[in-house]
């Protein structure tokens, strides 16, 4: 009942234009392990048509070893980024939800409310 009250609370959206219209031909997942430092790896991993980024991974400072393109940033809410400032407006965001408070997250996201 939760999930069904939340998913009626959520706007219908469909991916944004240029993310559907890519065929995905090569893809990068980008994790947040830290193996990337001292890599010198960005410029190639901004050649990737899709870069996916997990959790809240820092680019800004680190763009020579990680790249600074993200296509898709995925992430549990607690590691979601605190400011607003931290999402690309280029970007699609995606909420990994499976715990019950996670639910309660996005519900407070959705109505603005305080968690």
């Amino acid at each position: 009942d939760k999930l069904k009250n939340l998913l009626e609370l959520l706007p219908e959206h469909d991916l944004p234009e240029d993310l559907k219209s890519k065929h995905c031909k090569r893809c990068v997942v980008v994790g947040s392990g830290g193996i990337l430092h001292g890599s010198e790896l960005g410029h190639l991993l901004n050649q990737f048509d899709i870069v996916i980024r997990l959790n809240d991974a820092p680019v800004q400072g680190y763009t020579d070893h990680v790249g600074n393109k993200t296509t898709i940033r995925m992430t549990y809410p607690e590691g979601a980024p605190l400011s607003e400032h931290e999402y690309p407006p280029d970007s699609l965001f995606v909420a990994v939800l499976f715990k019950s408070v996670d639910f309660n997250w996005l519900q407070a996201m959705v109505k603005n409310e305080t968690l």
